[in-house]
Formats: structure tokens, C-alpha cells, sequence
């Protein structure tokens, strides 16, 4: 199976990279932030590099919607898994066209309201996971995975 890997740098890369078991049985290719801790925690994969600040920026948001259509297209994943932020917009909403699924994970610790991107991503998400209880009363149809920390 090929993996698309979708996130900003920091926290939802972290919470990826907790994902580590599943995804390194897998081909991938990583999209995020060309930021230092993404760099070296992502030393040696295959990564391209995503335009940023993406909140609230629609320059942005448009150039990392003509690198979906690009990275989607020469990639070509089976499935797209995605922590967050606004970078997994134009990859969830673009995954069909191409043949792939779509797997959103909303993160740790929002427990009592929705992320904004969560709310953009989840009528095109395939697979809506939240790791608490509480945020599956959130979100229509979500799957409680627990906590991948």
C-alpha cells in the first residue's frame, strides 16, 4: 500500500510520527512544513515541501492546492492520512479524483471543540478517527481509534 502522509510541522507531525508501526510497513511520501524539527524527524524520507503560513492565507492555500493536484498525481497513494492543519485541505478534498482514500485523524488535544480544519476535512474524509470519547460526540460518524501517544 502507498501512504500519503499530510500535516503541518510541530504537533501533528508528532502525532504522525507516533503512527511509526503502521506507516513504516507501508511505501509513503511525506507533505509538511519545511520547518527544522520536520527536517530532521523526516531525515531520509520522501517528503515534498508544502507552502506556509496556511491560516487564513489564500495564496497559500492555492499554491498547496496546485501541489496536491501535483503530488497526487505523480504519487498516486492508495490513501491519504492526515493529523491537520489547513495543509490536509486540498489533499482530502482532492484524494477521490485520483483513486485514493482518505483517513483524518483529529488530534489529541482539542477534547471539547471541533479544529476548524477537522470541520473543512470531514464531509470529504472516507475515515474520521478522534483518539477521546468526547470528540466522537463531536463529529458525526467518527470512529474512536484512542490515543496514539
Amino acid at each position: 500500500m502507498k501512504v500519503l502522509l499530510v500535516c503541518s510541522s510541530g504537533g501533528h507531525l508528532a502525532q504522525l510520527m507516533a503512527l511509526r508501526p503502521w506507516w513504516s510497513q507501508h511505501q509513503r511520501h511525506w507533505v509538511t512544513f519545511d520547518t527544522a524539527d520536520a527536517v530532521s524527524k523526516l531525515d531520509g524520507e520522501s517528503v515534498s515541501w508544502a507552502h506556509h503560513p496556511t491560516t487564513r492565507n489564500v495564496k497559500n492555500l492555492v499554491l498547496n492546492t496546485g501541489l496536491a493536484v501535483r503530488t497526487m498525481a505523480r504519487e498516486r497513494p492508495d490513501v491519504v492520512v492526515t493529523t491537520g492543519a489547513a495543509v490536509a485541505v486540498p489533499f482530502v478534498w482532492l484524494h477521490r479524483p485520483f483513486g485514493a482514500a482518505s483517513v483524518y485523524l483529529e488530534v489529541f488535544d482539542r477534547i471539547e471543540t471541533r479544529t476548524l480544519t477537522g470541520r473543512l476535512c470531514r464531509p470529504a474524509t472516507d475515515l474520521f478517527l478522534v483518539q477521546w470519547p468526547e470528540q466522537q460526540s463531536l463529529v458525526r460518524g467518527s470512529v474512536l481509534l484512542g490515543g496514539v501517544w
